[in-house]
């Protein structure tokens, strides 16, 4: 019911028999050879219709090859890449369980993902890669709903009330919260509902109502109001207890996250005197795991609901070593950079988009001995290694870890170190005679201008506006704001058709974050 990290099911279903080519969000080609593949006995029924696995019906260890050989493929240019970290069980990891709720024209209700490129929704019964008492809690939801005349949201309309369920089951706790997103924050015969559902599923520890009753993509409004229990869950990882409360940002699959954070600790070095600062520190908890082998943390989140939670899970497990900050987190370290101050580790955890150069350049700034970068997007990682690698940093290893089964996705730890040198030698350089006489810095900064910029794609953009916000936005809209800001369209082989077709408009909201992703990638 939810087909990858993101909450949403995204990725192509490729061809078993076939060679398939496609852009990854760095615009390189990629390419999947299916024909070699030993076949799993693992098939979902839904792969067809839900395209939220890339590797349906392909053998774990076959995956795992796949993913290890393209990992030392991007990566070759900045070090060695370890063995992939794979899973002893690839199936029901997700421990965060989402799914869409919808109505058919012949008034059937369904529960499930959004069939690809689309807001239709798959009815999914139960999904291979999803915690099991989750999906079951969500199938017994989807039939409660008519004996309590509670009707599916209508994102055409307008009209109806249940929009989507969220789950969210504690690997070592057990705990179990319920997020029912409202399109109203009242729900009718609420305690009844409650103690029906309670009554088949009595582990349930908390149930909230989540109010979104806004026309958006986004799963999650602002308000939450608790129906049972406390509201929150929580679940322990690396020896440490965390809350997670309906919008808190915690990784989907428990196992492989210890030992990915396990990696991101060790190739920290940490001795217990280091100053370590935790970027996109979210709600602490890499940060907080550090805290127990280092001298002083600092945390930087610019999410303010995760600094709360973040300040809360530190009083949780009694962390006195670490300060949390509100605050755009280039800005934060250019600002210590500023006033002399110093850190010797750099912990940075960005989203699948990577880092923006801004980002990138605070750290060249505050020059830490050592940055470990933890990333869940390959193409990305490669990016922002070629920027670091350039402005003093060296690439030591690289660990990949495959926190998400059956999907392309790859988690992986990259240590790099600063580059010292024994001594200096300030040398000026000039080109020309008299008056004439020009700067090689200032040569340098002419060619850098000059330089041909990055092919920039839709797909980059439409990742990154999901990344950020949290929503999708269609190609068609992406066009229609170029096309308003007079930028240049791409020529394409259905465009003929698409002039056929009305205009897509879309919404403010949705206009503002495509322009803020044509800024973030320089077109405007």
């Amino acid at each position: 019911m939810a087909g990858n990290q993101g909450n949403s099911r995204k990725k192509t279903t490729h061809n078993m028999h076939n060679e398939k080519k496609y852009k990854n969000p760095a615009g390189q080609e990629r390419v999947r050879e299916k024909s070699s593949r030993a076949k799993s006995d693992n098939v979902c029924p839904y792969a067809k219709k839900c395209g939220g696995c890339d590797y349906q019906g392909v053998e774990y260890k076959e995956q795992l090859k796949t993913k290890q050989a393209y990992m030392k493929k991007l990566l070759k240019p900045f070090c060695f890449v370890e063995p992939i970290v794979g899973m002893k069980n690839p199936l029901y990891y997700r421990h965060k369980v989402h799914a869409a709720f919808d109505c058919t024209r012949r008034g059937q209700i369904v529960a499930g993902a959004y069939r690809k490129n689309t807001h239709d929704v798959v009815d999914i019964e139960s999904c291979m890669i999803e915690e099991q008492e989750s999906d079951e809690i969500i199938r017994d939801i989807k039939d409660m709903l008519r004996s309590f005349r509670i009707k599916t949201y209508d994102e055409d309309t307008g009209y109806g009330l249940l929009r989507h369920v969220l789950v969210r089951k504690g690997y070592a706790t057990g705990q179990i919260m319920v997020v029912l997103v409202l399109a109203s924050p009242i729900l009718p015969s609420k305690n009844n509902f409650v103690k029906a559902l309670r009554k088949k599923h009595p582990n349930i520890t908390t149930v909230v109502l989540n109010v979104n009753d806004k026309r958006t993509s986004m799963v999650l409004g602002d308000r939450n109001i608790t129906l049972y229990g406390k509201g929150f869950i929580e679940d322990k990882l690396c020896g440490c207890t965390f809350r997670i409360s309906p919008g808190s940002f915690y990784q989907v699959n428990p196992v492989q996250t210890e030992l990915l954070y396990e990696k991101a600790i060790h190739e920290a070095h940490l001795t217990g005197k280091e100053r370590v600062i935790d970027a996109y520190c979210g709600t602490g908890t890499i940060g907080i795991i550090a805290a127990k082998n280092a001298g002083e943390v600092i945390g930087v989140e610019l999410n303010r609901d995760a600094i709360r939670d973040a300040v809360t899970n530190a009083k949780r497990n009694d962390i006195r070593n670490i300060r949390f900050y509100n605050d755009d987190a280039g800005k934060f370290m250019v600002e210590m950079a500023q006033k002399g101050e110093k850190a010797d580790v750099v912990i940075m955890d960005p989203p699948r988009t990577g880092s923006d150069e801004a980002f990138l350049s605070s750290v060249v700034k505050l020059a830490p001995e050592r940055v470990v970068y933890v990333s869940c997007g390959p193409e990305t990682l490669a990016r922002d290694l070629k920027y670091l690698t350039k402005h003093g940093y060296t690439v030591k290893r690289a660990t990949p870890y495959d926190c998400f089964p059956y999907t392309e996705h790859i988690e992986t730890v990259v240590l790099l170190s600063h580059k010292k040198a024994d001594s200096y030698i300030h040398i000026d350089v000039e080109f020309g005679e008299g008056e004439g006489k020009i700067p090689v810095d200032s040569i340098a900064k002419r060619a850098e201008a000059y330089k041909p910029k990055e092919k920039v794609t839709y797909k980059m953009i439409k990742e990154y506006i999901e990344a950020k916000y949290g929503f999708k936005v269609h190609t068609a809209y992406i066009a229609e704001v170029k096309r308003n800001l007079g930028l240049p369209m791409y020529d394409a082989p259905n465009a003929v058709e698409e002039l056929k077709q009305p205009r897509k408009h879309p919404t403010p909201e949705k206009v503002e974050a495509i322009k803020d992703a044509l800024r973030y990638f320089a077109v405007i």
